[in-house]
């Protein structure tokens, strides 16, 4: 069954978060409370850039922060000379990261913890489950009926981080709106899927259940009900995340192509 307590902070409810570490990595949450002692690891921590901090950077070509860096740092690792597409994938990095959080803690919990920007400390060069830590554990308000749960979740996600990080990759690196939201859209569906498989695997029926009506209502929402075709879990995008243009990539499993379209340099600045 879904766990569902009348607590008033998640430190009561489920210390560090432990429950979302059996979900999968894309759903780990740290926290400090779950470094015992504090220690070096909670310490260079502490060192790391707010989102809040990262999702303010000038368009001018001088001015870099983590943002930059993790854009930087996919480009390395994708071996691709282009910005844009970096920063495509590491926009759905991210999405993906937050909507897997707090998705698992909604349907796991029944309610989000406050994930400000301010709060959420995170690290541009690591990868899931290393890159986000929570500073501050205080919960939102919550309940068992999806439409205002739904509602703190977009408050908490589309509001709080997904519209500051894609007009601060718009203004940096060119990416227009219609691939930010697709590129939401799909991390949304792709959350819910992962979630649905291990809901499903653990014969948690209830847990599979709210996970749809979540993500049901959540495409409701006007910045992501045109971004692309369900059909239950499975999402088609209307636009293209430009993974294609990475060296060895392809059409993804949710591409608006079927195949991958030839490069060009119009494609690459379009």
């Amino acid at each position: 069954m879904v766990l569902l307590l009348p607590v008033d902070s998640f430190a009561d409810l489920d210390p560090g978060f432990v429950a979302l570490r059996q979900l999968g990595g894309f759903f780990v949450l740290r926290t400090l409370r779950s470094t015992p002692g504090g220690g070096p690891e909670a310490a260079r921590t502490g060192e790391l850039p707010t989102l809040a901090e990262s999702y303010k950077i000038s368009a001018s070509d001088d001015c870099r922060n983590s943002l930059t860096s993790r854009v930087d740092a996919v480009s390395s690792r994708l071996r691709t000379a282009e910005p844009r597409v970096a920063a495509s994938i590491a926009h759905q990095g991210l999405a993906a990261r937050l909507w897997s959080i707090a998705l698992g803690c909604a349907v796991c919990h029944g309610r989000l913890p406050d994930l400000d920007p301010a709060l959420l400390r995170w690290d541009p060069g690591a990868a899931a489950p290393d890159d986000l830590w929570l500073t501050e554990v205080r919960a939102q308000p919550g309940g068992a009926d999806p439409a205002p749960l739904a509602d703190t979740v977009v408050r908490t996600v589309v509001r709080g981080h997904l519209e500051p990080l894609g007009e601060a990759l718009r203004d940096r690196y060119g990416l227009a709106p219609g691939l930010l939201w697709g590129n939401a859209g799909s991390a949304l569906a792709g959350a819910a899927r992962e979630l649905d498989r291990w809901a499903r695997a653990n014969d948690r029926a209830e847990a599979a259940a709210r996970t749809r009506a979540l993500t049901d209502a959540l495409f409701t929402h006007p910045l992501l009900s045109e971004t692309g075709t369900r059909a239950g879990l499975a999402f088609r995008r209307r636009s293209c995340c430009l993974y294609y243009r990475v060296p060895g990539g392809g059409a993804c499993g949710d591409c608006c192509f079927t195949q991958p379209p030839r490069s060009s340099p119009r494609a690459a600045s379009g």
